[in-house]
Formats: structure tokens, sequence, C-alpha cells
């Protein structure tokens, strides 16, 4: 009796009420702590249901929102080299480069990609905060400078999404470099007279705050954004000072003459498309499956029904 209760029974118990649950079916909230399902959260673009706190996107997931029907090409971005400076920590560089590709099923932090938004050819650039905490290293640099440049030979606009830490330590002084290589590749697009409109995402700090990602032609952020150089805390420290409350979001920078516009998730593909094309002088978006008529087709229409 022994054997059939304490091994058979709960054997079989086992056996039916054992289900199979994925463990990434829902993702917790960092601002409410309210549990979201995945699909849910997908569906809503990472951003929670609850609080409307915007969470990290991978750039793959924007483009496929932010381009029409999600198609969009990816522009080659020429390779940098591995590890120029031997660089070890607790772990070799190359070793950390080969999981960041791993988790993240991308070469580097940032992906380049050209369609159109809205009927409105772009050519777009976002950064990967899971990737290294999207660190600006060569290989950012040279998408960025590949991004600028198939806008300038393409005469598109050039649209980039920042995540960023900052500047990749393990890189030293060659990541630095890239703050005046990209400055002087986003001077091409002002000299071809082509907008460039960065997104503030958060975070964006560090090199990356000091060159490329302060330096468009229209400045948006999402909603409650860390950005700045410095962190509070060392700035506090400086300047013995209590920061005030939300100093370095991108309400506060709103509010103090360092953004355009805080835009929220869902609304950014609209506002886009509607900067776009009053920048480079189209007329306004037709909210239709339809283009909008000819002039000349339109004309005679009225004359008709006249």
């Amino acid at each position: 009796m022994n054997w059939i209760t304490n091994y058979v029974r709960p054997k079989i118990n086992s056996l039916f009420s054992r289900r199979e649950v994925p463990e990434n079916l829902w993702t917790k909230c960092p601002e409410c702590g309210t549990m979201l399902f995945h699909r849910e959260l997908s569906a809503n673009l990472n951003v929670c249901s609850n609080c409307d706190h915007h969470m990290m996107i991978t750039p793959r997931e924007r483009f496929g929102a932010l381009f029409d029907g999600g198609i969009f090409t990816e522009v080659k971005v020429p390779e940098a080299p591995v590890d120029p400076l031997g660089f070890r920590d607790q772990k070799k560089y190359p070793d950390r480069i080969k999981a960041a590709q791993k988790s993240t099923g991308e070469k580097d932090a940032m992906l380049v990609g050209e369609g159109e938004i809205g009927r409105t050819g772009v050519v777009a650039a976002a950064q990967d905060f899971s990737f290294m905490a999207g660190s600006m290293g060569m290989n950012v640099g040279n998408a960025i400078i590949a991004g600028a440049e198939r806008a300038v030979q393409m005469k598109k606009p050039f649209v980039l999404f920042s995540a960023s830490g900052g500047a990749r330590m393990q890189e030293g002084m060659l990541s630095l470099m890239q703050m005046p290589r990209t400055t002087v590749a986003l001077q091409m697009l002002k000299e071809a007279g082509l907008p460039y409109v960065v997104v503030l995402t958060h975070p964006t700090t560090g090199g990356v705050t000091a060159s490329y990602a302060m330096l468009g032609d229209v400045q948006i952020a999402e909603p409650n954004a860390l950005i700045g150089f410095a962190g509070a805390r060392v700035i506090e420290q400086t300047i013995r000072e209590k920061l005030p409350e939300g100093f370095q979001r991108s309400e506060y920078l709103l509010d103090h003459g360092m953004l355009d516009r805080v835009i929220h998730r869902k609304d950014m593909r609209d506002e886009l498309v509607t900067i776009l094309r009053m920048l480079t002088g189209l007329p306004p978006a037709v909210r239709a499956d339809l283009a909008a008529p000819a002039p000349e087709a339109a004309a005679s229409s009225e004359e008709t029904s006249a």
C-alpha cells in the first residue's frame, strides 16, 4: 500500500497535471510592476498598457512598425576590425561581441534600413541597447556614415533612433573618434539640403549625446526617456546641489529648450511622416489606401460636377 500511495499515485498525478508553460509569456513592467502578456505588449509596441511606460524595443521591431508594411531594405555597413586594441577585462572583447551577437541576432549595436514611411522615402538607423548597452564603437560609426552616404546618394532624409550608454570602452580612443567621424558624415546631409531627424529613446547618454544624437534638424524624444551626458549622481557630487525632479528626462529637456517634441511611440510614425514631408517640400500625406488624385484630374472632376 505504501508503494502505491507514495510512488504510483504521485507519478500518475504528475503526468496529468504537468503543463508546459513557456517562461517568456509575461513581462513585468519595470515602472508599475504590472504583468503584461507578451502578445499584447508586442502589439502595443512595448509600451505598458497600464502606466504608459516605454520599454526598450529592438531596431527590427521598431522598423517593422515604422516602415510601410514593415518592409525595408537593410543598408550594408562596412565591417570594422574586431579587436584593434586586444582589450580584455573579465572576458576578451571578441567573446563579448560573440555573446552579444548570439543574444540579439545582430552584427552590432546599430541597424540601418531604407524604405518608405507614409510613402515617403527614408533612410533610418536605430541603436540596439541590448547589444552591449548600445555602445558606440567603430561599427556604429560605420553604420551612421553608411546611412548618411546612402541618404545623400538617394536624396532622402535620414532618421536616427538613439539608445546608448555612451562610448565603447573596449575600443578606447577609436571609439571616441566616432564622434567627429559621425559629425562630418551628418555635415554631408546638411550640405546636400537633406533633413536629419533624431529620435532620442531611453536611455541616450555619454558620448552619443555629445555628438550625433544632438545634431538633428529636429529633435524628438519618447516620453520619460533618460537623456544626458554625465550621470545625475556625478553632477550632484560635482556641483554639490540637489538636482530638480525629472532632471535629464525628456519632458524636462523639452521645457528647457533642448528638444522640439516629446511624442508617444504609437504616434511617432505619423509625426515623422508629417515632419519629413514638410521639410522636403512634399504635400501632406493622404490618410487613405489610395493615392491623392492628380491636380488635373481633380480640376476636371470639379468642372464636370459644376
